[in-house]
């Protein structure tokens, strides 16, 4: 996407009355978000849903030097933005109707992993809570996910310490603009996250974490999830609203049982007695609700008749990988003789294709097996 585009996109998202939902459609009418800001009353007028209100709030609008800004921050703090239409786009969104159209990340892992888990879980675990996790995330190493959580304290700190710990990517959805880390306690835990995976906002940066963020943000945590998982937490609070966002998006949701009498385990406990969530007490539970088997994963024969069905440039790309193992992306784009955003969308091919998966600091491999 130009920088043009992206300015105008990213002041599309700053216009007052003009939320996701109706960003998207006015960009579908007329093409681009820079052809919104261009057209004229009475064609905003005839697009359905907009109205003579949201009309004038794009006429009048006069919020691009904040938009500028933004964009300088981008570029700045090497933010990369992520837009809907492009190949660093998180799949998985693509089918969420109040997905945002625009995302912004500051780290190298690839939000298009083949497996992903989402965890959640109250600010204050007990042992029993903190201690299962570990094991848990120690035995679902095998099958390399990567962790999506929200960086809060408890059960989603532990989760990102855990995932690194094994080895895993972790991605952190945040509540608030990429200039800060909230809380400030796990700044240093951000930076690492920033090497095996990475922290991901909807938010521009000077955006505080107020309150109502929180219930938005946990909606990308579930959409970028394969299954959500809820170590301990109440009857209330934002693991549940993560639980129940993930089932509307037709999400896999499993939760952690435990003793009647504890009150963090009631949330749990009462996700699992109205069928909302699926049980889980070991790796393995999740393995079989998933069916991810290591034991079954295709062996190199079927890859080889995939290989065939390649175009030119996939397949040279593919055969530099083999070749070199944990190759870089920008010595993959030396040696292929391409741009960055032609092997970002022949890489992402790969990947859906199981050919290839993708490795902490913008590496990339073959699957073994």
């Amino acid at each position: 996407m130009s920088a043009d585009e992206l300015l105008h996109l990213i002041a599309l998202t700053c216009v007052p009355q003009i939320g996701t939902v109706h960003a998207r459609t006015l960009i579908r009418h007329l093409g681009s978000a820079e052809a919104v800001f261009r057209a004229k009353r009475q064609e905003l007028e005839r697009i359905p849903g907009i109205g003579s209100a949201r009309v004038s709030s794009i006429r009048g609008f006069r919020g691009f030097p904040r938009a500028e800004a933004e964009l300088r921050f981008l570029e700045k703090e090497d933010v990369q933005a992520v837009v809907e239409g492009e190949p660093l786009y998180p799949r998985r969104l693509l089918h969420c109707p109040d997905a945002p159209l625009l995302l912004f990340l500051r780290g190298n892992g690839s939000l298009n992993a083949g497996r992903t888990v989402g965890i959640v879980g109250t600010r204050t675990p007990t042992s029993y809570g903190r201690d299962w996790l570990a094991g848990f995330l120690k035995d679902l190493a095998a099958y390399r996910p990567v962790v999506v959580s929200g960086l809060a304290y408890g059960i989603d700190t532990a989760a990102h310490q855990q995932a690194l710990a094994f080895g895993l990517q972790t991605f952190g959805v945040l509540a608030h603009g990429l200039d800060r880390v909230y809380p400030p306690a796990n700044q240093g835990l951000a930076r690492e996250m920033m090497q095996g995976g990475g922290l991901l906002s909807e938010y521009m940066s000077g955006t505080p974490p107020d309150a109502p963020n929180f219930p938005r943000r946990n909606r990308i945590v579930a959409a970028l999830s394969d299954v959500v998982v809820v170590v301990e937490t109440g009857e209330r609070g934002g693991s549940m609203i993560t639980a129940d966002i993930a089932n509307g998006y037709h999400r896999e949701v499993m939760a952690l049982p435990g003793r009647v009498c504890d009150v963090k385990s009631q949330g749990c406990n009462l996700l699992l007695r109205e069928h909302r969530a699926h049980l889980v007490g070991s790796a393995e539970d999740l393995v079989r609700l998933l069916n991810w088997d290591l034991r079954t994963r295709p062996p190199r024969r079927i890859q080889t008749r995939l290989f065939e069905d390649l175009d030119t440039g996939e397949r040279n790309l593919l055969e530099t990988i083999t070749a070199r193992e944990g190759i870089h992306i920008d010595e993959l784009c030396r040696i292929a003789g391409i741009r960055g955003t032609e092997a970002a969308s022949a890489i992402l091919n790969l990947e859906m294709k199981g050919l290839l998966e993708s490795m902490p600091g913008k590496r990339y491999r073959v699957p073994p097996g």
